[in-house]
């Protein structure tokens, strides 16, 4: 087969950890082929390497014959790489053919000639077999015909290499079909599609190839005709459980929360419910739905319909401060834009949620906040000169344990951790582990959403597993293995 685009022994680091681990393989010309792997795997890195979003550290990327140690988003996009991306890089009060034709000259005159860009965008979409107005403004358009607009995007700049990132997560069932019409064209006129999906019924359907990444390494590529599902997520999962998680020999008493029913925020029909002293994981892939319930949980997206009972009394919870009064607490996933301050001292934030708790007739007890700061700051063993000191200035695993100590100065006693660990150090992780199991100990509910495997088997005692906004199965202590996880969270029920 002709090579178009191959990658040798590339590797990318932040802060000494290891995203990229010499990653070596290629990808053929006029092929449509699968890029899988857990969550963390270094698909991201990948695409972000490749394209020039981030340079990499070592080795070479080679396109087209041509091979680059370093590239630009530009020279990426001369030499025919084009990524469309989750969220879509469109210009909303523009129509579709401005969007399509951004940044780039159409014609020999020195003004824009608009005809003629119109004509030309026409002509794509023509290529492509869809129909869609290029006088339209995008913000007008639905998510479909806005990929579509992405995908005419890269023909325009005669891309070689077509990214997907997740292409079908917002799509429905007809909505798909149609994009894979379309990835079909783009294939059969020599267009490489790179398909990064967890949805391993749409691999198996659409997919010539696939290869498996693990931990920011590099595992196999296979024929989809020479893998089953089983063997593919043995690839994706196949590692041993390490010690990392500690043990815990906790008491589980009566249901804390329950929810009945619970739809809004992109999930539906959700029934689930978690102990004192539990220790609930929730799995599942990206999309999922795993943050949104959180956050309908948490009051800060609308519940459309269902029930929540705390302690076996029904409660409405219709916004944080809410959910803080009736003492659910949340450690979201992006610390940085939700959980801090980031240019506000440590103290301010661990107090912002417990101040009117520590006041007397409106009045803050300035005493009784520093005697909570301290508490947490000290319980947490955050690693700062002060309680002064910027949110900023500390590492991804202190600033966890700030945004943790300011939900625990909330005096809450059920706590979601939405992906505490993400991005933060083999101790620190630890001590979080630990933290976990203690509030377990004392009684305190604890729901974790976590996409690390190891993190899910080895501190839950229960895991609920979410797919496509549902709730696809639970899976008791005596069940827990990385395939039956897996199985749910990708949606397959039974080997085909």
């Amino acid at each position: 087969m002709d090579t178009i685009l191959s990658l040798k022994e590339v590797s990318k680091f932040y802060h000494g950890v290891i995203a990229l681990n010499k990653v070596s393989f290629s990808f053929d010309r006029g092929e449509i082929h699968a890029l899988i792997g857990e969550n963390g795997a270094g698909k991201s890195t990948l695409i972000k390497s490749v394209s020039g979003a981030i340079k990499f550290d070592e080795g070479s990327i080679v396109i087209d014959g041509k091979e680059f140690t370093s590239i630009h988003p530009n020279e990426a996009l001369e030499n025919g790489i084009a990524v469309i991306y989750q969220e879509f890089c469109l210009v909303p009060s523009m129509s579709v053919a401005e969007n399509i034709f951004i940044g780039q000259r159409v014609g020999p005159q020195k003004f824009v000639n608009y005809n003629l860009m119109h004509e030309k965008a026409a002509e794509i979409f023509k290529q492509l077999g869809a129909d869609i107005d290029t006088h339209a403004m995008v913000g007008e358009l639905s998510t479909a015909q806005q990929q579509l607009v992405e995908i005419a995007k890269a023909v325009s700049r005669n891309a070689k290499v077509l990214f997907m990132d997740e292409p079908s997560a917002t799509l429905a069932m007809a909505e798909v079909e149609n994009m894979f019409k379309i990835m079909r064209r783009l294939k059969e006129q020599g267009v490489t599609i790179i398909y990064v999906s967890h949805r391993l019924d749409e691999i198996f359907q659409i997919c010539d190839k696939v290869s498996i990444m693990r931990d920011g390494e590099y595992v196999i590529t296979k024929k989809i005709t020479d893998i089953t599902r089983k063997e593919l997520i043995n690839y994706m999962v196949g590692r041993e459980l390490d010690a990392t998680c500690p043990t815990r020999d906790n008491k589980i008493g009566s249901v804390a929360l329950e929810v009945k029913n619970v739809t809004g925020n992109g999930v539906y029909n959700i029934n689930l419910s978690v102990r004192h002293g539990e220790v609930l994981g929730i799995a599942g892939l990206v999309g999922s739905g795993r943050s949104e319930f959180a956050k309908v949980l948490y009051g800060a997206a609308h519940k459309d319909s269902g029930q929540i009972f705390i302690d076996g009394k029904e409660v409405e919870i219709k916004s944080p401060g809410g959910a803080v009064i009736n003492g659910i607490g949340l450690i979201p996933e992006d610390r940085k834009t939700e959980g801090l301050l980031l240019d506000y001292p440590i103290d301010w934030n661990i107090s912002m949620m417990c101040l009117k708790r520590l006041s007397k007739h409106t009045v803050i007890q300035n005493e009784k906040v520093k005697e909570t700061v301290m508490k947490y700051f000290k319980r947490m063993r955050i690693k700062a000169p002060s309680v002064h000191s910027l949110a900023k200035s500390l590492s991804g695993g202190n600033q966890q344990k700030v945004v943790i100590a300011k939900t625990l100065a909330a005096e809450t006693r059920i706590i979601i951790f939405d992906e505490p660990t993400r991005g933060i150090d083999v101790g620190a992780k630890r001590e979080i582990y630990q933290l976990m199991n203690e509030l377990a100990a004392e009684g305190d509910a604890i729901i974790m959403i976590s996409s690390d495997m190891e993190e899910v088997l080895g501190m839950s005692d229960r895991i609920v597993v979410f797919h496509e906004g549902t709730v696809s199965g639970e899976i008791n202590k005596n069940e827990f293995s990385q395939n039956n996880v897996m199985m749910l969270a990708s949606g397959v029920k039974e080997e085909a």
